[in-house]
């Protein structure tokens, strides 16, 4: 536990209605923040529910529906922390994804995965960038952006091959805007492997999913299958005064699967 260092921080996170979202708000709200913007595109009661929670903590919760690959509702996400006169720290968590495993059948996928993708995953984060970019250099501190992007973009693994395109796209975007907007603000990213939230159930059955959590906890150098809480901590790390001088990092959290990748079996 880091205290109360983010003591008054202004906080917004995208995709922030459940799994890895929900658990950054709520961990920037146990450590003091005094905003937290929280932002869905379609789950409301669940982006409630992360709303007190984040309250529960101490925080003011800020509810804004939107979907980051449309400009305009990226602008209106920012707006919502212009009362409030800065942005700590922004937290592009809002991803999508098309779920075609074997990377090796072409035909799973086509050009609109790409786009829909892309759209999402790497010109969302772009677009919130700019929409927040002054509130972020009205920080006190060099304001910060985290981008969750994945273990998948620096190995080429993961859900599908635009997923992972996706992903790695949004690690060299992390370079370039990190250069772009020192010194007044910093850019980072993390990529976690596998992480153990409904994201998956959404697409697979409840008995496929325990087999990929069994096959990722035999698999993994930590032996385990991360949860949400386990990889919050890294990327609130990369916002807080503790990582004042890091940026343009992405930081693998994924139990140490890149050391050694083993093909998770779905069988």
């Amino acid at each position: 536990m880091s205290g109360k260092d983010f003591d008054g921080f202004v906080v917004v996170v995208t995709g922030g209605s459940t799994g890895l979202g929900r658990a950054i708000a709520v961990e920037t709200a146990s450590r003091g923040a005094a905003v937290v913007v929280i932002n869905y595109a379609s789950s409301q009661a669940e982006a409630e529910e992360t709303g007190r929670l984040c309250e529960a903590q101490g925080a003011k919760a800020v509810l804004v529906q939107g979907d980051v690959g449309e400009d305009a509702d990226c602008r209106r996400i920012a707006a919502a922390a212009e009362p409030f006169g800065r942005i700590d720290a922004l937290f592009n968590n809002a991803g999508v994804t098309k779920f075609a495993p074997n990377h090796g059948d072409l035909d799973a996928v086509d050009a609109e995965d790409f786009l829909r993708l892309y759209k999402v995953n790497v010109v969302g984060a772009f677009q919130m960038v700019r929409a927040a970019r002054a509130l972020l250099e009205a920080a006190p501190q060099p304001g910060a952006v985290v981008n969750t992007a994945s273990i998948a973009g620096v190995t080429g693994i993961g859900s599908s091959v635009p997923y992972a395109a996706s992903k790695g796209a949004m690690n060299t975007m992390t370079l370039s805007l990190a250069r772009g907007l020192a010194p007044n603000i910093r850019v980072n990213a993390i990529c976690p492997g596998f992480i153990d939230t409904p994201w998956f159930g959404k697409a697979m059955a409840d008995d496929t999913v325990s087999r990929m959590r069994e096959g990722v906890i035999r698999s993994t150098p930590l032996k385990a299958a991360s949860t949400a809480e386990d990889i919050a901590g890294a990327a609130v790390f990369l916002a807080s005064p503790a990582s004042r001088h890091v940026t343009g990092e992405t930081l693998l959290v994924d139990a140490g699967t890149h050391l050694g990748f083993a093909t998770m079996s779905m069988r």
